[in-house]
């Protein structure tokens, strides 16, 4: 996305000034770009530090979650540190300096990583809803199906299905489609999905269609859960071994239940636009949809603090590697 082509330019200017086919640039106030620069250094800032948390505390901690969860809400954080290092800084100048800056061949790739990061979260949390799914409907046997084999399985899929959509994005070279023909060519310009051909259909397949399964399954869950939750309290009078599990694997669902309503909260409007777009002529301004996706990228900053408002062993653990870590220093 390059917010150049939302057609407000404040100043004229172009990108490469000694370019004759160099991209306009919008040239914002100082004073608001300096603003614009430590408000996102920061929330990049937050997202690779609190990702790295969560996955130190995984690692260093025998928490109450089972082992497939665990490796399955670490492989999520990595996707997070690799956004908070990757993806957000040439973003943030992007977003700032209206203008792309680092090539056509890397902007072509950090395009790619956007997307594969993207999608990998969503298939990470698709598979931690039947994860959370086989919890509550086998819990006898869970372990027996939620094994590390499965658990591996389940990331390498996140992983290998994003990777394979990403990067035949790059190979099919799909068309650009926005309003002025120049846009095409200049220098200094770097189109996301938004603006091709093949944003609808990603956001209709991989975005709504594992988005409706995990809505399904949370649903199924919830319903379900507080109806046993309800019969084992009511043939149980004592705290017995089922109804703490059963409470267990409750509480933790809805903690990644709201993990799941961040990211739809995050990401939705960013993908309706990519499906509204197309549809009215790609007359949604660029400035919205710059927005839009750096509303998309903090749900990769929220997850860690949803860990720690909600999990009280995260709490603990975390305290705990901190104090050890500001007492070395």
């Amino acid at each position: 996305m390059n917010a150049s082509l939302s057609g407000s330019h404040e100043s004229a200017a172009l990108c490469y000034d000694s370019l004759n086919n160099s991209c306009p640039r919008t040239v914002y106030p100082l004073t608001l770009r300096f603003s614009f620069y430590f408000l996102f250094t920061s929330i990049f800032i937050l997202t690779i530090s609190g990702n790295l948390l969560v996955i130190f505390v995984i690692l260093l901690s025998q928490n109450p979650l089972s082992a497939a969860t665990n490796h399955l809400i670490l492989s999520l954080s990595v996707a997070g540190v690799v956004i908070g290092g990757f993806v957000m800084p040439h973003s943030m100048v992007r977003s700032i300096e209206t203008c792309w800056y680092f090539g056509q061949i890397f902007c072509e790739f950090h395009t790619t990583i956007d997307v594969v990061l993207c999608n990998t979260t969503v298939w990470h949390l698709t598979f931690i809803s039947v994860d959370r799914y086989l919890a509550i409907f086998h819990p006898l046997q869970y372990r027996n199906l939620m094994t590390n084999i499965t658990a591996a399985t389940m990331i390498s899929s996140s992983w290998g299905l994003a990777l394979v959509f990403g990067f035949a994005i790059v190979i099919s070279n799909p068309q650009v489609k926005i309003r002025d023909d120049f846009y095409k060519s200049c220098v200094g310009g770097c189109f996301s999905l938004h603006a091709r051909e093949i944003g609808v259909e990603y956001s209709i397949i991989f975005y709504f269609i594992p988005v409706c399964i995990i809505i399904t399954v949370y649903s199924r869950i919830f319903f379900v859960a507080q109806r046993h939750a309800k019969v084992i309290h009511s043939y149980n009078k004592g705290p017995t071994l089922s109804a703490q599990l059963t409470a267990k694997d409750l509480k933790a669902t809805k903690t990644l239940a709201i993990v799941v309503g961040t990211f739809l909260f995050c990401w939705t409007p960013f993908f309706m636009c990519n499906i509204i777009d197309p549809l009215i002529g790609h007359l949604i301004p660029t400035l919205l949809y710059e927005c839009l996706m750096w509303v998309a990228y903090l749900n990769a900053m929220f997850n860690p603090l949803i860990y720690v408002f909600f999990y009280s062993w995260f709490r603990k653990t975390a305290k705990i590697l901190l104090s050890k870590l500001f007492m070395q220093i």
